[in-house]
């Protein structure tokens, strides 16, 4: 159980209009009425470093302080209106298991041509009292590198923001968890925060390396002589790059951004690989980075990217849930037609009920 002290409090409504995309094979995103409640608020308990001093103090910018924080935690995410109900349910479910929840910072990556306003409301209104910042990303540039995948989701280009999550963010963060939207954590942050890359490694992620490689490029890219050695000196395994730890100074200092374009604007010219904004950071990464415990990306939950079907956990022991593929918890679930393990997405779920019932009526 976290240390952190839960203060419970009337749970509060707040109306935002939000664009809700049902995952369908037919359905595109219709704008509904959506009340998400307020969560409850956590705090730190008694053994937790101070970040930000009682008086609350703040940087040049108006800002929370502990925005730039060494000591604080910094998480990464993005944020849309899609996924905005997957978003709140992953950061309720950080702050619930953190022993020190007040030390998190959040830092929500937006597409510029989104409604910051409202996403920043949106977030505030269930999390009043939380530490973020959301960064409007500009996705002109990378959206001309973009190949067609397997899936449209995947050809999202705020599905590309984690490539450049170095440049978007202030050079006074040092190191950040990554976490994709469709997850929820059953176990404190700070232990996946606190893996070690060793002296060379820019990032961490559990690592498969039973999954077949090869299937991640294509016929193209195995034969052509040159491209077949990319992975020579590497022990090369796949990794989920929903969840990563990441040195934001290593990845600015070897320019890492420019390399996976690089792979990307290859992709234009002959395709080497189907599968969205992974292939690039195997073929930047692939055999490079430090491994953590398979505990902290039981992926795949959202079954495949084609039908979505039902998957079963990996064996062993449980500390973050990822529904990564086609098949959503909260799409499931509206549709009543859930997986078993989507009941363990559940409970983190801040959507007002009653409204998505009136809304069916």
């Amino acid at each position: 159980m976290p240390k952190s002290q839960l203060f419970h409090f009337p749970l509060l409504l707040f109306t935002i209009v939000v664009a809700f995309a049902a995952i369908s094979n037919a359905a595109a995103a219709t704008p509904v009425a959506l009340q998400f409640k307020e969560a409850p608020q956590f705090y730190n308990s008694p053994d937790c470093a101070l970040v930000v001093d009682k008086d609350g103090e703040s940087g040049s910018d108006g800002e929370p302080s502990i925005l730039c924080s060494d000591r604080a935690l910094h998480v990464a995410m993005t944020l849309d209106t899609a996924y905005i109900r997957g978003t709140l349910a992953a950061i309720l479910s950080v702050l619930q298991h953190s022993s020190c929840p007040q030390n998190i910072a959040f830092h929500f990556v937006a597409s510029a041509t989104a409604n910051a306003s409202l996403l920043r409301a949106t977030v505030s209104s269930s999390f009043p009292y939380l530490n973020f910042h959301v960064y409007p990303f500009d996705d002109t540039f990378v959206s001309r590198l973009i190949s067609t995948s397997i899936r449209s989701a995947l050809d999202c280009p705020l599905n590309y923001a984690r490539s450049y999550l170095a440049d978007l963010l202030p050079s006074c963060v040092h190191r950040v968890v990554y976490l994709d939207s469709d997850l929820v954590l059953v176990d404190d942050i700070a232990k996946l925060a606190a893996t070690q890359l060793g002296d060379n490694s820019v990032l961490a992620a559990p690592e498969y390396c039973n999954a077949n490689f090869t299937s991640y490029f294509t016929p193209s890219f195995w034969s052509n002589p040159s491209l077949s050695l990319t992975f020579a000196n590497r022990k090369a395994c796949y990794f989920n790059t929903g969840v990563m730890v990441i040195d934001l100074d290593r990845w600015r200092e070897g320019d890492y951004t420019t390399k996976i374009e690089e792979w990307m604007e290859l992709q234009k010219r002959m395709r080497i690989y189907e599968l969205g904004s992974l292939p690039p950071f195997l073929l930047v990464f692939a055999g490079n980075i430090a491994p953590v415990d398979h505990r902290w990306n039981q992926h795949g939950l959202g079954g495949d990217n084609f039908r979505g079907l039902c998957r079963d956990l990996h064996r062993g022991p449980v500390s973050l849930l990822h529904w990564s593929g086609k098949g959503k918890p909260w799409a499931r679930l509206d549709a009543n037609r859930p997986c078993s393990l989507d009941a363990l997405w559940a409970p983190y779920d801040l959507l007002q009920w009653q409204t998505l019932l009136a809304l069916d009526s």
